[in-house]
């Protein structure tokens, strides 16, 4: 059928094929663009114009759109539209097998953030952060900027075992802490350790953080993926079946990463009674356990059995990843050798950071930072939560007791067309199945979204532009 389209006074006039309207329109921008109809620079109408005047969804104009912009036959940049493309010799559509996901160089710069993993850097407490860090300095003692123990400075490990205790429920002492630049690099020297204890392999989640994976892989260890059903992460499995040879399980109990979930009771109870039995050790991620909503705080695996749990926390989530403050609390017959590894590979992490989160955490400052960005990551939980219920009902989210992000269910075979939709939008944003494990089982089709990264000026535009990605009623 024959339609005129009129737009910033041009007329398109487009002869759609009867195999589907998003499939009809994409052949036939492919052959006004092909022919010279419609010539380099060319604006198309807005996806939501178009859509008005076909009758469609928006979602199928915007689809169609990101695809050709994958391919090549237009572009998209943020307050210039939709255009046709320079090009300097005709193309084919996409080869089989290729992804068609908008990127960089194709939909142009993401206006907006929505991956999971950062906070708000803009609400980083710099006047706070300033007085701490000259109150420490002032008081700093001469060899606190020489060459000091690989644990960390004990200041700052003091503090940390008082606030661990109070906050997460974890038995720590200045003895059994050291302070490490970063998780991952606590992670690299935990994992160092155990394989020169003979660990060959250290099982992790189904869904997590592929980086970790690496990161042991790189050690000379295998992680095999403990199965996972509806109520979370099966840690019943462990020592049976292909996880009967782990020595380690890698975990995030108190909010899993990224589905969302706390780890039951009788599974908490179950991972810990086979580290008893198999002599093993439990990881424990705690990246984000300071931001619980629904209820009290999920405290802390590592008060079940301090000797069989390393505890490995940070201050990436609660203030900013670019500090690299981290922490381990260690079972005492583990702390020497992994400071010893520390000590050989990189001898200390800043000192002059340490003294000052220090005194940031004995101030105060820090738990009143924490409080008050527990609120303002609350109340953009529950603008989300209320933008899907109104624009998009059909979606289920979940995943938002806690944590930074949260889990926006798909119906099965649409992420990878909702997350080019959203591309389409100008926003950085992932699906679940980026975070799943080689060997785990597909098992759900679904957003993760980071509503902590925004600043508060860019967070409206960037739940509208959400929402606009999302499959409508």
């Amino acid at each position: 059928m024959a339609n005129d389209w009129a737009t910033f006074g041009a007329d398109l006039h487009l002869e759609l094929s009867g195999k589907g309207l998003r499939s009809g329109l994409m052949d036939a921008l492919r052959e006004a663009v092909r022919s010279g109809r419609l010539a380099a620079g060319v604006r198309l109408p807005s996806s939501r114009s178009l859509a008005a005047d076909l009758g469609v969804a928006r979602n199928t104009v915007a689809d169609a759109y990101a695809e050709l912009v994958a391919e090549g036959w237009l572009t998209a940049r943020q307050g210039s539209g939709t255009r046709v493309a320079l090009r300097s010799a005709p193309r084919g559509p996409a080869r089989p097998g290729r992804s068609t996901a908008a990127s960089p160089s194709t939909a142009g710069k993401p206006t907006h953030n929505l991956r999971p993993g950062t906070p708000d850097l803009a609400s980083f407490p710099r006047a706070e952060w300033l007085k701490a860090s000259r109150k420490a300095l002032m008081a700093a003692p001469h060899e606190a900027f020489g060459y000091g123990d690989p644990r960390g400075r004990i200041e700052l490990r003091t503090v940390l075992a008082e606030y661990l205790a109070r906050a997460r429920g974890v038995y720590a002492t200045p003895e059994r802490i050291v302070v490490c630049s970063g998780f991952v690099h606590g992670l690299m020297l935990v994992g160092q350790v155990l394989r020169a204890r003979g660990v060959r392999e250290v099982a992790v989640e189904s869904y997590g953080l592929d980086i970790h994976w690496d990161l042991l892989a790189r050690a000379g260890l295998r992680t095999p993926a403990l199965p996972l059903d509806e109520r979370g992460t099966r840690t019943e499995e462990l020592g049976t079946g292909e996880l009967g040879a782990v020595g380690a399980v890698l975990m995030t109990p108190a909010h899993q990463f990224p589905l969302g979930g706390a780890l039951l009771p009788d599974r908490r109870a179950a991972a810990v009674d086979w580290a008893r039995a198999a002599g093993g050790f439990i990881l424990e991620d705690d990246y984000d356990g300071e931001f619980r909503y629904d209820r009290q705080p999920v405290g802390a695996l590592q008060g079940l059995d301090p000797e069989r749990v390393v505890y490995l926390g940070t201050a990436s989530k609660s203030l900013a990843p670019g500090l690299r403050l981290a922490w381990m609390v260690l079972p005492e017959h583990l702390v020497d050798e992994v400071a010893a590894a520390k000590g050989a590979v990189d001898w200390m992490s800043s000192a002059t950071d340490q003294l000052t989160f220090a005194e940031f955490l004995a101030s105060g400052a820090y738990d009143r930072h924490v409080r008050a960005m527990r609120l303002r990551y609350r109340r953009r939980r529950d603008q989300l939560v209320a933008a899907v219920a109104a624009r998009s009902p059909a979606t289920r989210i979940s995943g938002i007791a806690a944590g930074l992000h949260a889990v926006l269910e798909l119906p099965a075979g649409t992420e990878a067309s909702v997350t080019r939709a959203a591309a389409f939008q100008g926003l950085a944003l992932v699906g679940v199945n980026r975070f799943r494990h080689p060997t785990a089982p597909p098992s759900r089709d679904a957003l993760v979204v980071g509503y902590a990264t925004p600043s508060d000026s860019a967070w409206s535009g960037a739940l509208d532009a959400l929402m606009r990605a999302l499959p409508e009623p």
